[in-house]
């Protein structure tokens, strides 16, 4: 079969906790609506205290995780996508395990023995979200698993390569392996900039992998950041993505295209030294859930398009219907079969 195993993804398999909290909530754990942060000390007891609340959900996630499923379940063809992370061997990670078989991602997990699943708690306020991921087993994959023949095996079948910048938090020489042989075989390698805090603080090994990255995927508010951060005085998403592209690249195979996302403004696509704009589909406020996984989604409707090599406008109109999809449930979920053309 032409499609098998053709998108890859490698990330930070988390379970998510997912509950409906208030403005005293995010101020009691010092939380910011629109953000992605790594847990501290004082986030801890939140975990316990989001669990004991009502309308909790536990839903399978994780940013790589969550765009590699919706590729999948927009492609509807059996095990076109594959995915590695780290669990634990418990409950939660079980859990994952029957989650992604269920949506037919073929999943390589590494399980580690002494560390729980990781869980991201997703705090809901008025549709918006905080996300704090305690990354536990996530936080413990390492190379040596990726290059196990039955591994690398993944990686030598797919043509495309998705991981969110979240993972250069735990294996950045993993990400170099797969950035390395895409660039030696000319297949496509995609990351994302994830979140303010990889930008700010995960900046070298961004741009260690950064010349290999063929697409750039974003939000607005990490454009800035990154903009910020290379000191290059704007805040203007078209010029960010457009410098984005210019960066130096590893290999002249593709040349890079940028995709910054901007939640209900126009999706920007930067790409030959022009930017294009797509609007997004217009949702009224009363049928918005939750915005969690809208950007992961948006990508695995992307993804799901670019690897049936359609243009880039049918692409971002895929990652548009997807993430339109998402954010009228809760968490990364969706109905049973998509309803794109």
């Amino acid at each position: 079969m032409a499609y098998e195993g053709i998108l890859m993804g490698m990330g930070n398999p988390l379970l998510d906790i997912s509950a409906v909290v208030d403005e005293e909530f995010l101020q009691k754990y010092d939380l910011k609506l629109n953000n992605a942060i790594l847990a501290e000390e004082k986030h801890l007891p939140m975990y316990d205290e989001m669990a004991n609340k009502n309308s909790v959900e536990y839903i399978a996630g994780g940013a790589t995780q969550n765009s590699i499923r919706v590729a999948q379940w927009m492609l509807q063809i059996p095990g076109a996508t594959s995915y590695i992370g780290c669990i634990g061997k418990d409950k939660f990670g079980e859990e994952m395990k029957k989650n992604s078989k269920l949506a037919g991602v073929n999943v390589h997990y590494y399980e580690d023995e002494s560390a729980p699943t990781g869980t991201c708690a997703v705090c809901v306020v008025g549709g918006e979200r905080s996300l704090i991921a305690n990354l536990s087993a996530a936080n413990c994959y390492k190379s040596e698993h990726l290059k196990r023949p039955e591994n690398w095996a993944l990686v030598e079948k797919a043509k495309y390569y998705y991981i969110a910048g979240f993972f250069l938090t735990v294996s950045p020489d993993s990400i170099q392996l797969v950035a390395e042989h895409a660039a030696a075989s000319d297949k496509v390698f995609m990351m994302n900039l994830s979140a303010p805090f990889i930008c700010e603080f995960f900046k070298d090994a961004q741009e260690k992998v950064l010349p290999y990255m063929d697409f750039v995927f974003g939000n607005e508010t990490e454009a800035r950041t990154f903009s910020k951060v290379h000191g290059w005085e704007t805040d203007n998403v078209e010029e960010i993505a457009l410098k984005i592209c210019r960066w130096p690249k590893a290999s002249g195979t593709h040349k890079r295209i940028t995709v910054i996302t901007q939640g209900a403004d126009p999706v920007v696509v930067a790409e030959d030294g022009k930017v294009k704009k797509f609007p997004v589909i217009k949702l009224p406020k009363e049928k918005l859930v939750d915005t969690n996984g809208a950007g992961d989604a948006f990508v695995g409707g992307f993804l799901s398009q670019f690897v049936l090599e359609k243009s880039i406008e049918d692409c971002v109109r895929a990652g548009c219907y997807a993430a339109n999809v998402i954010i009228q449930r809760s968490g990364c979920t969706y109905p049973e079969k998509p309803d794109f053309n």
